[in-house]
């Protein structure tokens, strides 16, 4: 198997709970926290480590918090490699309110990292790339790293003759494309502000798609558009797939669990719409899960039963 790296700048010690009603002033006692390594590269190895696929984690790490997550790795058997910085990685926190359904999340910008910081880590990155192999750029970038990051990350990456997946958003998300990456996994929203469109339906997500792969920034485009589905683009044409029937318990890391499936997909030889597929089915398998937050290999392939990839869709309208 092809080996994975995943690149995570500003990994975050994931917290969870849940209260019965989210109440301005009030002690809310919050139901037994969970705690799980995160941010988006670091669960994506986390998830592709659960499917049985080679895969090494890199982000960055210091202090006591990043020990705990270190610690929390280990214990899932992922392979890490932590490379240190001065500051404190951020935490991040989830609460489920069950009178609603409703999940607020807090999510913290993470620590300043130094310009020789940022620069050995761009340097480990060139020394772990190995060819053929597929590097996934996932997540934000903290504060002191430039936006054009992952760009030179994709320069290191296509020096090695690897191939990268890129799932970011904003500045960071527009340089690399300007760079040019193999894949990119944008939300609809993200989409949206790519192309400064507001893509109400489904023809206008294709199309904007497909011009980021006509312009050579993506040789494959995927857009995670939520409750109403995902969509692909390549070269080969573009594909649909509807939203499974599902009861959904939390949308943390779904997005990273379907960047996690395309990669264990395309690691193993299968097509981009093969891949597509179980991109879409590890996403709901994640959105499913009430323990670890990620869902497992039975899990996906049941789920992969009921994925739809249509070549041949209508052009509903989308959600503002």
């Amino acid at each position: 198997m092809t080996n994975i790296l995943t690149i995570t700048m500003n990994p975050a010690l994931d917290v969870s709970t849940a209260v019965d009603e989210v109440r301005h002033t009030s002690k809310l006692r919050c139901e037994p926290m969970q705690r799980r390594a995160g941010g988006g590269g670091v669960n994506v190895a986390r998830e592709l480590h659960r499917l049985g696929a080679d895969v090494v984690a890199f982000y960055t790490a210091g202090h006591s918090t990043g020990r705990v997550m270190w610690s929390l790795l280990q214990q899932e058997g992922v392979s890490c490699h932590p490379h240190p910085i001065s500051g404190f990685p951020r935490e991040s926190f989830t609460v489920l309110e069950h009178s609603t359904g409703h999940e607020y999340r807090f999510v913290l910008p993470g620590p300043e990292i130094t310009t020789q910081e940022w620069e050995d880590a761009l340097t480990d990155i060139g020394n772990m790339c190995q060819p053929q192999s597929l590097v996934v750029a996932s997540g934000s970038l903290p504060p002191g790293v430039p936006v054009d990051f992952y760009a030179r990350v994709s320069r290191v990456v296509q020096g090695a003759q690897a191939s990268l997946i890129v799932d970011t958003s904003g500045e960071p998300l527009s340089a690399a494309l300007e760079h040019g990456v193999f894949l990119v996994k944008p939300s609809l929203h993200e989409m949206r502000d790519l192309c400064g469109k507001p893509l109400l339906r489904l023809h206008e997500v294709r199309d904007a798609a497909r011009e980021l792969v006509q312009r050579g920034a993506a040789k494959i485009v995927v857009v995670s558009m939520g409750e109403v589905g995902a969509m692909m683009v390549n070269g080969d044409g573009a594909w649909y797939a509807p939203p499974l029937p599902v009861v959904v318990h939390s949308a943390v890391g779904a997005g990273d669990s379907f960047v996690a499936g395309m990669v264990w997909a395309l690691s193993t030889g299968l097509s981009a719409v093969d891949a597509f597929a179980r991109g879409v089915a590890c996403a709901t398998a994640t959105l499913v899960s009430v323990s670890s937050g990620l869902g497992d290999t039975a899990q996906v392939l049941e789920l992969l039963k009921q994925v739809r990839c249509l070549d041949d869709f209508g052009n509903d309208s989308l959600p503002v």
